[in-house]
């Protein structure tokens, strides 16, 4: 297959490394596994973007957030937001994708964020197009996708619980996503304590996470980014409980996680919100870390209740859980993450979808060859009246 794939024009991949941006992390590691797999994948950013085995397609286009501070900077300048900037970037590599698909060039585009493609899908109705929903599906997200429909378009969800806000969009797939399997290593020791990490933000739990910690008195490690915008929640619900036994280390990077996973006894999940995947879910079990976790989105996908950790749905059960963790086998937590949620695994389900939403295109298409031999039907004769000879 000749592929293109994007998933934002002003942002280079693989991401700034003090940037949390999750489907620039997909993106990337499913256009090198579908490379790997031998198909022809052109991935497109701005300067400064590079693959190892994919053709980057920059357009010359310079990145605009380069770190986490000027990505902050286009979200909180309205001047720029009210100018559409960022998305002028994306429509400009958007535009060029579908006039190269349109020539031949590729059988099928593959957008991560559907915005940057929808002004364009309904006028290239001969270009397939899959879009990979890495969010929450609002209603008012839904009518605009709804807005845009055409049948040209099809998408992939992270999780079959990520349909229910919007069963009737056109799904071809629910990839799950994948996870560094070699980075996430296995471990079959911890330490004693619990660990919580994600952003700094109401639907990820934080507040719950230490009610559970004071409840059992376990020691809970607490990572992840603080914004402007939740300082009064941290300064409410976080900072006046952090002391010897509930730490705070902020932001950490992505590829230190794996040692604060392989030692902790437990990974806390207690979202309050519908979760289409939680990759931090398949990371810690891929160390060994059984997962407790509250009964919303993905989880019950993610975890297996009993054999890698427990689903709960309040603060007292998940601190019953966490007293009954000792009988989760680390050893099932690992084989289970890295034989569901590995890249390979990953790539593998794109590539069956792509090839599956290709082979339906393709049979409603008619082919210059069988064009030519379809019979031609000559135009009916017009039955003309003869004029009337006694009025000449």
């Amino acid at each position: 297959m000749k592929i293109a794939t994007m998933v934002r024009g002003y942002i280079p991949a693989p991401r700034p490394a003090d940037m949390l941006y999750a489907p620039i992390d997909l993106a990337v590691e499913i256009s090198e596994g579908l490379a790997k797999l031998g198909h022809s994948v052109d991935f497109f950013g701005p300067k400064g973007s590079h693959l190892r085995r994919s053709n980057v397609v920059t357009l010359g286009l310079r990145p605009i957030a380069r770190n986490h501070a000027e990505f902050r900077h286009l979200l909180d300048t309205p001047d720029l937001m009210n100018h559409y900037t960022p998305g002028l970037w994306d429509y400009y590599m958007a535009r060029e994708m579908f006039e190269r698909a349109s020539r031949g060039e590729y059988d099928l585009l593959h957008f991560h964020h559907p915005e940057a493609a929808l002004p364009f899908v309904s006028l290239y109705p001969d270009v397939p197009v899959v879009y990979t929903l890495h969010e929450a599906l609002s209603p008012l997200y839904q009518e605009v996708l709804e807005m845009y429909n055409s049948p040209n378009q099809h998408y992939i969800s992270i999780s079959n619980n990520q349909r229910r806000l919007a069963p009737h969009l056109p799904y071809a797939e629910t990839v799950y996503n994948g996870i560094d399997t070699k980075l996430f290593k296995y471990s079959d020791t911890h330490e004693n304590y619990l660990l919580f990490a994600a952003r700094i933000v109401p639907d990820k739990g934080v507040k719950e996470a230490i009610q559970v910690a004071q409840r059992t008195g376990d020691r809970l490690l607490i990572i992840g980014p603080t914004y402007p915008d939740q300082r009064a929640y941290f300064d409410r619900y976080v900072r006046p409980h952090l002391g010897r036994k509930i730490k705070y280390l902020g932001f950490v990077p992505h590829h230190e996680l794996a040692a604060y996973y392989q030692k902790a006894k437990a990974f806390l999940m207690p979202i309050r919100w519908e979760e289409p995947f939680g990759m931090t879910m398949a990371e810690a079990m891929s160390c060994g870390t059984p997962v407790i976790a509250f009964r919303r989105g993905s989880v019950c996908e993610v975890v297996k209740d009993k054999q890698t950790g427990f689903i709960v749905d309040t603060v007292p059960q998940m601190a019953r859980a966490v007293r009954k963790i000792d009988a989760i086998s680390r050893q099932a937590c690992h084989e289970h993450a890295t034989q569901n949620f590995s890249f390979e695994r990953m790539a593998a389900g794109y590539e069956a979808a792509f090839q599956k939403i290709l082979a339906a295109f393709r049979a409603t298409q008619i082919s210059p060859e069988l064009l030519r031999t379809l019979p031609v039907k000559k135009p009916k004769k017009v039955a003309t009246s003869k004029p009337r000879k006694d009025i000449l």
